[in-house]
């Protein structure tokens, strides 16, 4: 009898459900729901940075997708289901009871975004992420050491920070904290006490300054240093993690009836969407994984003779077994990738929204479709003017930091910038220039691997983008002078969940037998042109002075 298991992608708009052949990897069914709060925009205000998520979302989404792959696949697969794994997108908590309940799940809490998952791209946190970098810097122990040495305001102990600071009565009903990666097994499994909740060593290494070596979290004299506010919550919370082939436990009984399946269901640790994409991928020592979507997450697994007690600089963390246990997890990114393209798209769509959209030339249901042909058609437009345009003629430079700079070096008070413009500056080369930023940020994170002594045998990408648009993937191999693979599977990191679903499940011993099983494979592999390649050199010189000139001379907001 076929074994199957379920893999769960969150990301930033959706969850993905797949159900999964544990023994060859063949996909049996999927399905796709959007957050329905989160698509009318609450919670969000995008002025300040603030993006929140309801529990809820997760909750209905998790229902919605396995009972909607469930009733598309063949008779008898629900009951032969044995695991199910979660990524999500991170660093994404929430504060909770004692009970581990997430405090928007509370009726006196039910509106309050204070309450919620607060979002990965949530960047209300700088100032306590300054704090948090500054006290490192002066204490005996520096907590930053294996996360690049610098704490992001995209991570938790920032942003809890952050809301307990801004709500009084938040403040004053939050016991403890969880990551949602963490929450979602917990919930399903019945272990939601935040003293006892199985927490995912890939969250808690590269997100909460957590290590062996000091004993877990950041002392409590630290976080009281802090701000007395974090007093108690290192005792609230836990001192042991564990790699995704870790079992969390099974569904319970009302969880099983929920979703269809059975109490037989083992559910595996969680981790972050890249992690799992990278072993989606088959992720191997040398590799040099991609996750590239509205933001990038690189990630590698190296053998630990390769890093020794290296500490490699302003990267976004190295964890034992964060992506495969027994090698160590590397994890770098960009703030900005498709968000970046998405950002123009809306500007030059402006005047369909603001012009168009209130003319009254057109009946609504032809002003509608018009405006919906027009918005879908910029970006292929824009980029097939943008590839007619030679290298030696793209003369618009802009740096990709729109959204802030993950790595090297955190910063996510930084803007981006564009110069070279003038009177003939078109849409496409501004595309263009916005397109190339974005591969420049990615040979800044590349050379910094490089510079550490990290090999990178080859480079893997996954996620929509790296599927779908030709001329980002081959700006982006230009501008590295290396090869891309791209991974066959649209579903990666859903593809991840599912291969540590059936290690927990028992069906394989090592996550490195279920990627051999159950691995996609690769669709096609993107070349470097080399002679581009040694053009972008030089303006990529170029891209690292406008890069200083922007840090040194602009200010924040």
């Amino acid at each position: 009898m076929a074994k199957y298991v379920i893999g769960l992608d969150y990301g930033s708009d959706s969850c993905r459900a797949i159900i999964v052949d544990a023994s060859n990897g063949n996909e049996i069914a999927t399905s796709v729901k959007y957050y329905p709060r989160w698509k009318e925009g609450k919670y969000c205000d995008p002025r300040s940075n603030q993006y929140r998520q309801h529990p809820l979302d997760y909750i209905e989404v998790l229902e919605e997708t396995i009972r909607e792959a469930l009733s598309k696949a063949p008779a008898g697969v629900a009951k032969n289901v044995v695991g199910m794994g979660f990524d999500t997108t991170g660093s994404t908590p929430v504060l909770t009871n004692e009970d581990g309940t997430p405090l928007a799940l509370l009726p006196e809490f039910a509106e309050n975004p204070n309450a919620m998952f607060v979002l990965w791209k949530d960047h209300t946190a700088v100032k306590e992420a300054e704090e948090i970098n500054k006290l490192a810097k002066s204490w005996e122990i520096d907590y930053t050491a294996y996360e690049g040495g610098i704490y992001s305001s995209e991570w938790v102990w920032a942003k809890m920070l952050r809301v307990l600071r801004e709500d009084e009565k938040i403040r004053n009903a939050a016991y403890s904290w969880v990551e949602h990666c963490d929450w979602l097994p917990g919930l399903i499994t019945g272990h939601t006490k935040p003293e006892t909740m199985p927490r995912s060593r890939c969250a808690a290494g590269h997100k909460a300054m957590w290590h062996e070596s000091w004993g877990g979290l950041p002392s409590e004299e630290f976080l009281t240093s802090l701000d007395p506010l974090l007093a108690g919550f290192r005792s609230r919370l836990f001192t042991e993690t564990c790699p995704s082939n870790v079992k969390v436990g099974y569904l319970t009984e009302e969880w099983a009836k929920r979703l269809g399946l059975t109490t037989n269901v083992a559910v595996a640790v969680g981790a972050f969407d890249c992690h799992m994409g990278a072993v989606g991928a088959e992720i191997k020592p040398g590799d040099f994984v991609r996750v590239i979507g509205t933001s990038t997450c690189d990630i590698m697994a190296v053998p630990y003779e390769e890093v020794k007690d290296k500490l490699i600089p302003g990267i976004c963390g190295q964890v034992d077994g964060s992506v495969i246990p027994g090698l160590m997890g590397l994890e770098a990114g960009q703030s900005g990738f498709g968000d970046i393209y998405a950002w123009f798209k809306r500007l030059l769509e402006w005047p369909l929204q603001n012009i168009l959209g209130k003319t009254n030339l057109l009946d609504a249901f032809t002003k509608e479709k018009l405006m919906e042909e027009v918005a879908d058609a910029i970006i292929p437009e824009l980029t097939k003017e943008a590839e007619k345009v030679p290298v030696s003629e793209s003369t618009i430079l802009a740096t990709d930091w729109m959204n802030g700079r993950r790595t090297p070096d955190a910063n996510q008070l930084l803007k981006g910038s564009i110069t070279g413009l003038t009177l003939g500056s078109s849409a496409p080369l501004i595309f263009r220039a916005l397109v190339e930023a974005t591969a420049f940020g990615s040979k800044a994170i590349v050379d910094r691997f490089l510079e550490n002594g990290i090999e990178i045998k080859q480079v893997i990408g996954i996620g929509g983008i790296s599927l779908k648009s030709p001329f980002v993937m081959q700006t982006l191999a230009d501008v590295l002078g290396m090869a891309i693979k791209v991974a066959k599977t649209e579903q990666a990191c859903a593809f991840g969940a599912a291969m540590f679903a059936a290690v927990a499940a028992g069906e394989f011993e090592k996550v490195e037998e279920a990627q051999k099983a159950m691995g996609q494979g690769f669709a096609f592999t993107y070349q470097p042109n080399m002679e581009n390649h040694a053009l972008y050199n030089n303006l990529y010189k170029n891209y690292q002075q406008l890069g200083k000139f922007t840090e040194e001379n602009t200010f924040p907001a």
